[in-house]
């Protein structure tokens, strides 16, 4: 399993009237939650994307549990937890500064060939990156 954490605080645009972080912004902490596990990893999203590689995303689900407050530092926990085939898989948690569990959500993103524009299978070179991970 891969297991990263990423620190984000709440800025003021990303809040509705009530200072509540705006439902639609998550999408954006997971992306950015999601590039900085790969490159934990030792590969920068971009080197993905500049060998051929895209990654868009076909399944979204989240659960809002508490809202995540203006100026508060959000602690992203991203989970890859079985070795991508086609698809990769992230699970994600959001906790609040008091340590609370505040979110939870999944993506599933598909491999996709940027020339051909076809689906292929997780490419060997991060596969390579990600199976020490889950070796016991």
């Amino acid at each position: 399993m891969i297991h990263t954490k990423h620190c984000i605080r709440v800025r003021y645009g990303e809040t509705d009237p009530m200072k509540y972080v705006y439902y639609g912004n998550y999408a954006e902490y997971f992306e950015v939650a999601r590039v900085e596990l790969f490159r934990s990893i030792g590969m920068a999203y971009s080197d993905i994307e500049h060998r051929g590689i895209w990654l868009p995303v076909s399944e979204y689900k989240i659960k809002y549990l508490k809202p995540a407050l203006y100026d508060e530092i959000l602690e992203i926990h991203t989970y890859i937890k079985k070795i991508p085939s086609v698809r990769i898989e992230f699970e994600y948690e959001i906790f609040n500064s008091k340590g609370e569990k505040i979110t939870q959500a999944q993506t599933t993103l598909f491999f996709m060939d940027a020339e051909k524009q076809k689906i292929c299978r997780c490419p060997d070179f991060l596969t390579e990156l990600m199976l020490p991970y889950f070796k016991s």
